[in-house]
């Protein structure tokens, strides 16, 4: 594994090898349980000496038994205390052998705050190893050339934490890493902005300078991308409104005054020239479309597919994401979170909602709770499985082990096994196991959300609206308790036409739990609150200012009762509340 491992992680500088990285991910997958194994004993060799896994008497054993017998599955809480003493500074063994010199944030759209995890070198080692394995099966498909990214990626605000550790969300972590500019640079996919415009301070300021440096190197861009479809869409949501300010930047070769941050000003000023041409042609192409579609393509010709994390909470964008996109494809990025990487999408064929995702033995041990229709509870009762244990067709939450000292960790996803490379399993997202509606004995989970609210909004269609984002909240201070949907509208609707949505949503919820319980008025009338325009952008806004990064936003699909910044933006905003009568 040793051998396999200097090859993954190879000096980046050298001339990317697809085929070498294939074949290398091939040798991988293939004796999947073995790889575990030398995994956790790596693991628990680097770290076993730690305060927190010497409480267990693992007494210098690395077996996958003894480590489960011994070592409980826990959560972030159960954590946060070890972590929060490493974030104040105490520099003894806690959790990893190596001392952590860097603290990730979690996004903290979920809980409406964001949680600290440890990020070190191995972390960083894994998501190169992810982004090359992904980009080598990506370019065997949609091969490109030498070009640029138009990537829509923003660094939060770093910070010290009391202890000294530098602070900042998962993907500034990465930015921020020399290795990340000599991966994109070894792939062929610089970005096209400089670094004053992804460390900007102001994300606004930030996206124009990125649509900017697009259209400068318009016919060089093969690949559109940013950590989420989110970002993407919001960042041509925003083209539509300043298309013409950019077009006059381009023209006079002179930057708008909007952009008023000084060293974003001094990069933009060694790249913008005046081009008369280069405003005429973009501002033709502007002008011929019709409602925007297919944009991206008629932007930057050379384009050969849009790439970025498309599933879960990302799904409802696909269809605005889609319509910029016209006949480009869209792929899928990698399955990860702010504690680390699982899978990569080696099918990158494969349409958004149908993505798998390759588990990669050699970045962590993974464990596999069975749920068995349980999404609510998951006891302990459900003994995880391993790797190469789990069965086609089966959904599980994953259990995860690290190199940054995450031991048995529950995820909190939920995922099901769609079938196996090699042999490693190929996972498809389903949910969030936390992210549930629930008043009794309901269950509706982020998907059935989203369902509801695609059938509701079919009837908009005709009128040339959409909803522009949503969220969900479950009022249990009302007797009986109901559901609150949160829909942003793309324009004006009518009265009636809101209600019938309202109704349709209502009815939409199919589950068992759910229907019984409205019938007898167990759970309520569910309510559909029209939010004035921009609500969505507000709570982006509140995100960052919390010192969130635009890049890691997820709209979140139901905001709990302890998120009440977020309660209070949307209740504010409130322009027009239904009532469904779908149960009267």
């Amino acid at each position: 594994m040793e051998k396999i491992m200097k090859m993954v992680v190879e000096k980046i500088e050298t001339k990317f090898d697809q085929e070498k990285v294939i074949e290398e991910f091939e040798d991988l997958t293939k004796d999947g349980g073995r790889i575990q194994e030398e995994t956790l004993k790596k693991i628990l060799e680097q770290n076993g000496g730690t305060e927190y896994l010497e409480q267990w008497g693992l007494n210098g054993r690395t077996d996958p038994q003894t480590f489960k017998n011994c070592v409980p599955i826990v959560t972030h809480n159960d954590l946060e205390p070890y972590i929060q003493r490493i974030a104040d500074g105490d520099l003894s063994p806690i959790l990893t052998g190596k001392p952590v010199e860097t603290i990730s944030l979690s996004s903290g759209t979920t809980q409406g705050k964001p949680k600290f995890v440890p990020f070190n070198d191995e972390l960083m080692e894994s998501t190169m190893q992810i982004f090359k394995t992904s980009f080598a099966f990506r370019n065997r498909e949609f091969p490109i050339g030498n070009g640029k990214a138009l990537q829509f990626i923003y660094s939060s605000k770093q910070f010290k934490t009391k202890g000294g550790l530098s602070a900042g969300t998962a993907t500034t972590n990465v930015y921020r890493n020399a290795q990340f500019k000599k991966t994109m640079k070894a792939m062929c996919t610089p970005c096209c902005s400089p670094d004053e415009v992804i460390f900007g301070p102001d994300f606004h300021q930030s996206l124009y300078c990125h649509l900017l440096c697009g259209l400068i190197f318009r016919d060089e861009v093969q690949v559109v991308s940013s950590t989420f479809a989110h970002s993407i869409v919001h960042a041509f949501r925003t083209f539509e409104q300043v298309w013409e300010a950019l077009v006059v930047d381009i023209r006079e070769g002179v930057l708008s005054s909007r952009v008023t941050v000084p060293s974003i000003r001094l990069a933009m000023s060694k790249l913008l020239k005046p081009d008369p041409e280069l405003a005429d042609t973009i501002y033709k192409k502007c002008s011929r479309l019709s409602n925007w579609y297919g944009l991206i393509p008629e932007l930057f010709p050379n384009t050969r597919y849009i790439y970025g994390i498309m599933t879960g909470s990302m799904e409802p964008y696909l269809k605005k994401l889609r319509h910029y996109a016209g006949e480009l494809s869209l792929l899928s990025a990698d399955y990860g979170s702010s504690e680390g990487w699982v899978g990569v999408n080696v099918n990158p064929k494969l349409p958004p909602e149908l993505v798998t995702y390759a588990v990669l033995p050699n970045i962590g041990y993974f464990e596999f709770i069975p749920i068995g229709g349980n999404l609510n509870g998951m006891e302990q009762a459900n003994s995880p499985v391993g790797l190469t244990e789990v069965k086609l067709g089966e959904e599980y939450e994953i259990v995860f082990t690290n190199f940054a000292g995450l031991y048995r960790y529950r995820l909190g996803d939920v995922v099901k096994i769609k079938g196996f490379h090699n042999g490693t399993p190929e996972l498809q997202f389903v949910c969030r196991s936390n992210l549930l509606l629930s008043i009794n004995i309901d269950k509706n989970t982020e998907k059935d959300l989203q369902l509801a609210v695609e059938a509701a909004a079919k009837s908009l269609v005709d009128e040339k609206l959409e909803v522009v984002d949503f969220t969900s909240h479950v009022n249990v201070s009302a007797d009986p308790g109901h559901y609150v949907i949160f829909w942003e509208l793309s324009g004006e609707a009518t009265d009636e036409m809101l209600q019938d949505c309202c109704n349709c949503l209502d009815r939409s919820f199919i589950d068992a739990g759910y229907v019984s319980s409205r019938k007898v008025n167990a759970i309520g009338a569910l309510e559909l609150r029209i939010v004035k325009r921009g609500t969505f952008h507000k709570i982006l806004d509140h995100f960052v200012g919390l010192g969130g990064a635009v890049s890691q936003f997820k709209t979140p699909r139901c905001v709990g009762p302890k998120n009440s910044s977020l309660l209070q933006i949307l209740s504010s905003n409130v322009a027009e509340t239904y009532v469904s009568s779908a149960f009267c």
